[in-house]
């Protein structure tokens, strides 16, 4: 096996190790949406089962989002979107993960998104899509059902 082989193995295995601690999901609000009140809901959520959430705040990029999933070792990415411009960035945070080669991160979002938008999102990637009226503990079963199962 060669040195660069061993590492890259050494490095997963690394990895692999390191994601036997609790689900790690940067919780984020995109674009100009400025209502914050329902992320700030399923972070607290998400925390209260014991995972660890990173909140990133109103009015972030997606390169910003992507770069704070990618630093936080993040498993998974949380996007509320209320503006209507779910389509678009949903499509650029997937894009910039595949770009990064962190594809592995999991995107879900929630937010004001029509019924017609959800499946179209889907087939580019996006895991799963909240609409409203879903209770937190939905949410929390899904992400630690399809996250990362074998996690607690």
């Amino acid at each position: 096996m060669s040195v660069a082989r061993q590492d890259g193995a050494q490095a997963e295995a690394q990895g692999a190790a390191e994601r036997s601690g609790p689900i790690r999901v940067v919780v984020a609000k995109p674009g100009l949406d400025g209502h914050d009140r329902g992320a700030k809901v399923i972070a607290r959520a998400l925390r209260d089962a014991g995972m660890e959430v990173i909140y990133t705040g109103l009015h972030q990029t997606p390169e910003q989002i992507v770069d704070t999933a990618i630093q936080e070792d993040a498993d998974a990415i949380g996007l509320s979107i209320l503006s209507g411009a779910h389509n678009t960035l949903f499509a650029k945070v997937l894009a910039l993960l595949a770009e990064r080669d962190a594809a592995d991160i999991k995107v879900f979002g929630g937010g004001i998104i029509p019924e017609a938008d959800i499946a179209p999102l889907k087939e580019q990637g996006v895991a799963e899509i909240f609409t409203p009226g879903a209770t937190t503990a939905s949410i929390v079963e899904w992400v630690t059902a399809n996250v990362r199962p074998l996690a607690v």
